[in-house]
């Protein structure tokens, strides 16, 4: 029996305990640091505005994912400016260059008006930006231009690995698939789609070192598919044909072009070339799938040190 001010005597008290982090605990939230550096997507291909619609929605999935991130476009064939004319709605695709020396400028700008105002600051240190190239695989001749507008700029910026390969991509490559028609969105529910492929051509951009990584995530595909996967590179010709006639070869019957591409990196001409030569259907770029901007900002994590809410790629709960 209890009385006003708690149990009878002799009878159990339950105290509470507190409350112990678990594995089913929801993590904190993770926000970018104060200063921290900017994320700069390195957009390649002629800029406008699809192409920049593009990247401001894989930069908006990144800010997302971590509040507080300072994260900006540059293309790599955008245009030049100084820093007075960078913020004129005249430039409205600027160059990597351009926004790398816009950085750093604000930043030196920053610590110059603490000095004025008797503000004790610290001199800035590391890097102003981590440019994160938005491939989804190697490209040896666009990295190499990145890196030659980092080194233009005259900032301190960190240029990071592309995107892939990555189980992520493998994802979204059954999701553009799928949604083409051109395989089972879900292989649990094992209902069939009529025009679903049993050989994917896997087509990239960036000579042999690029076929090999499309090929790694090609196997992860094929698991996801169980069908054949075989990488082929775009910009080597034949090479798709090629590949197509290997897969006819050992079996498969319907074929389908599954772009290894964000999008911007390559003239979408070429994709429908290569699919009328192959003699298959094609499925569309990754484009702004979600895992594009959690993979960048995987990548400025990792280059700075900063612990994610999550992993990529890890299950959700």
């Amino acid at each position: 029996m209890s009385s006003p001010n708690g149990p009878a005597s002799g009878l159990p008290v339950r105290m509470p305990r507190p409350r112990q982090p678990g594995r089913h605990r929801r993590p904190e939230p993770v926000v970018a640091p104060e200063g921290a550096p900017a994320l700069v997507l390195a957009v390649p291909g002629v800029p406008g505005t699809t192409t920049r619609g593009l990247a401001e929605e894989v930069a908006s999935i990144a800010r997302s994912e971590l509040p507080g991130l300072d994260a900006r476009i540059g293309f790599v064939d955008g245009e030049d400016a100084d820093s007075t004319e960078f913020l004129s709605p005249r430039t409205e695709f600027p160059s990597l260059k351009a926004v790398l020396a816009h950085a750093a400028a604000q930043r030196t700008a920053r610590y110059e008006q603490a000095l004025a105002a008797g503000v004790e600051a610290s001199a800035p240190e590391g890097p102003v930006a981590v440019v994160v190239p938005l491939l989804a695989g190697p490209d040896s001749a666009l990295t190499a231009r990145v890196r030659e507008a980092v080194a233009a700029s005259g900032a301190a910026a960190e240029v990071t690995d592309v995107l892939g390969p990555h189980p992520l991509l493998a994802e979204a490559l059954h999701v553009r698939l799928s949604e083409a028609g051109l395989a089972r969105a879900d292989r649990a529910r094992l209902f069939t789609v009529a025009t679903a492929a049993d050989g994917i051509v896997l087509a990239t951009v960036g000579g042999d070192e690029a076929v090999q990584a499309a090929g790694i995530t090609g196997m992860l595909l094929a698991a996801r598919l169980a069908v054949p996967v075989m990488a082929a590179a775009l910009d080597a010709e034949g090479s798709v044909a090629a590949v197509a006639e290997q897969l006819r070869s050992s079996g498969s019957a319907q074929l389908a072009l599954a772009p290894y591409l964000i999008g911007p990196e390559v003239d979408g001409g070429l994709l429908e070339v290569a699919a009328k030569e192959a003699g298959c259907a094609v499925a569309e770029p990754l484009g702004a799938y979600p895992a594009i901007g959690k993979l960048a900002l995987s990548m400025y994590t990792t280059a700075l040190g900063i612990a994610p809410q999550q992993r990529p790629g890890a299950p959700v709960r």
